[in-house]
């Protein structure tokens, strides 16, 4: 498997920088109008130090023959699996005690394809992931609302919105839907 690219340096606690990143990554995914353009960063934030990234359809899915029906946050999750040879579910066995996760839009508690949700993706790994970054709420296109904040809250995961960049993410996330008129 190839190694991650090099990150950027970015300063410990500075949650739009890390958002920026994770919005990098939601660019590298490939537009089309029935998903969202995410992206994610995972990080170690005791030692301010990123451990994977990932964006929407970058790796192939599960599935034999699904060919990369992959979420951001599954994408940063596969690639620790990977570098440690475990598989996805075990990862909470090696990510540092005080991981977060960065994603350009909430993780998504329920999906149209059958696949694992990355609500339950973060709950499966018993705590490992302290707190949840996101840039946006997920909009109401596809599966309405989206009551994954809730259940990562009431597991102790701090969901925390970063503000600023909302404009910026909702064009990134839906590169390739049809414009509504207004």
């Amino acid at each position: 498997m190839a190694s991650e690219p090099s990150h950027p340096t970015i300063a410990a606690g500075d949650h739009k920088g890390y958002m920026e990143y994770a919005l990098e990554q939601a660019r590298l995914s490939p537009p089309a109008p029935t998903k969202f353009c995410v992206g994610a960063v995972l990080v170690d934030a005791d030692k301010n130090e990123i451990l994977s990234t990932g964006y929407s359809m970058e790796l192939p899915g599960d599935r034999p023959g699904d060919p990369g029906n992959t979420h951001a946050e599954q994408c940063c999750f596969i690639k620790v699996a990977e570098r440690h040879n475990l598989p996805e579910e075990r990862i909470g066995e090696v990510l540092p005690k005080n991981t977060v996760l960065y994603t350009t839009m909430e993780p998504c508690n329920k999906r149209l394809s059958g696949n694992r949700t990355c609500v339950e993706r973060i709950l499966r790994l018993n705590g490992a992931i302290k707190a949840v970054y996101v840039g946006i709420k997920e909009p109401e296109t596809f599966i309405g609302e989206n009551t994954g904040r809730k259940r990562l809250e009431d597991a102790g995961v701090k969901v925390v919105l970063v503000d600023g960049m909302e404009d910026r993410i909702l064009e990134v996330s839906t590169a390739g839907h049809e414009k509504q008129s207004k």
